[in-house]
């Protein structure tokens, strides 16, 4: 936050006579929140894998627990639809963080590019 502070849009926010409040989140703030959005979509991410051990640890029932007893008694299927479960649970998370980039960063837009 303190780097977007001094970047030079902010400070001719400041200087056109605009409110600081509206300076700081207006301008400010969407750009320091790209990296918040990537630690908050990795920490998600880790959510989903941790569930494996706090459900086997614990008892608690859940897909985690399940794909636990599922290696202990190789049914394999059900390991399989389980990692590709995960592996597409990741890339959604991925996805949606990458499409909140162009929301948050006005310079990042999708679509054709011009080279």
């Amino acid at each position: 936050m303190l780097e977007s502070l001094g970047q030079n849009y902010v400070l001719y926010a400041r200087a056109r006579g605009l409110l600081e409040r509206l300076v700081i989140v207006q301008y400010a703030l969407k750009n320091a929140l790209l990296p918040v959005v990537t630690v908050f979509g990795l920490s998600f991410a880790n959510l989903l894998s941790g569930a494996v051990i706090v459900e086997s640890v614990f008892a608690l029932p859940g897909l985690g627990r399940f794909a636990v007893q599922s290696i202990l008694n190789r049914d394999y299927p059900v390991v399989q639809c389980y990692v590709c479960l995960t592996a597409v649970l990741f890339v959604v998370v991925n996805l949606i963080v990458d499409l909140t980039y162009g929301y948050f960063d006005p310079r990042i837009r999708f679509g054709k590019q011009e080279v």
